[in-house]
């Protein structure tokens, strides 16, 4: 397996997305911008394990590996040197159900895919990394 530094995740419930607005602490990066869950990678975690414990931590979603309807690897967003890895899931309503928004983070919502790919306080990487999947449906 390739190294990797971490893992987003764009979870799809109804058509629509779970997204967060980042705390906005100086220093931060993308503060104060909309985000998807994930992070960094701890230990020799796989990529599966990392966007798990990470939407655990975040969320309080347990995510089914069998959820996941696409994936693939891109430069990290903090060292292009360096790899991360894009999921996207299909989640239930029982997985909504049970969130529970953790410490990080302001708020979390639903977005329509379009509003997240096209606003303006999104962070632009993981705009093209979603518009990348929407892309592949086609």
């Amino acid at each position: 397996m390739n190294p990797f530094t971490g893992c987003k995740i764009a979870l799809y419930y109804d058509e629509k997305l779970v997204v967060y607005l980042r705390d906005d602490k100086p220093g931060l990066n993308f503060a104060g911008m909309w985000d998807l869950p994930g992070g960094g990678r701890e230990n020799e975690e796989t990529p599966v394990e990392c966007v798990q414990r990470e939407l655990f931590e975040e969320f309080g979603i347990c995510l089914d590996p069998e959820s996941i309807i696409w994936t693939k690897e891109y430069p990290s967003m903090t060292n292009p040197n360096d790899r991360a890895h894009f999921f996207v899931a299909k989640i239930s309503k029982g997985d909504i159900d049970s969130i529970s928004f953790g410490e990080e983070g302001q708020e979390w919502k639903f977005m329509k895919p379009e509003e997240f790919i096209t606003h303006n306080n999104a962070v632009p990487r993981l705009q093209e990394r979603f518009k990348d999947y929407l892309t592949s449906k086609v």
